[in-house]
């Protein structure tokens, strides 16, 4: 892989919404076993899943993940600890603010 090229592979998946009293959550599993690295994206085909309460929903999907170049690489690895500090900013409170 170059530099700056990008490789896209198209890969099948599974998504699993639950939307449950216990748990709300979606998750993606590749069925071939790839594996996402830092910087690179996926693309899940097809209409949103949308599960109704009290339902965990599973479909079989296709996805396509988009392999991050390396200066892409280098620079999501270099930035990432920057974004993780800046999630951990958030602080959830009972005040209502309108």
């Amino acid at each position: 892989m170059g530099l700056l090229t990008r490789k896209t592979e198209r890969v099948p998946c599974t998504v699993e919404v639950s939307h449950r009293f216990e748990e709300l959550s979606a998750h993606v599993r590749f069925d071939d076993g790839s594996v996402v690295n830092p910087g690179d994206s996926v693309l899940v085909h097809g209409d949103p899943v949308v599960a109704p309460f009290g339902e965990v929903i599973v479909e079989k999907r296709e996805a396509t993940i988009t392999r991050a170049n390396a200066v892409e690489r280098l620079w999501t690895r270099m930035t990432g600890d920057f974004e993780f500090i800046e999630l951990c900013e958030f602080s959830f409170s009972e005040e209502i603010t309108l």
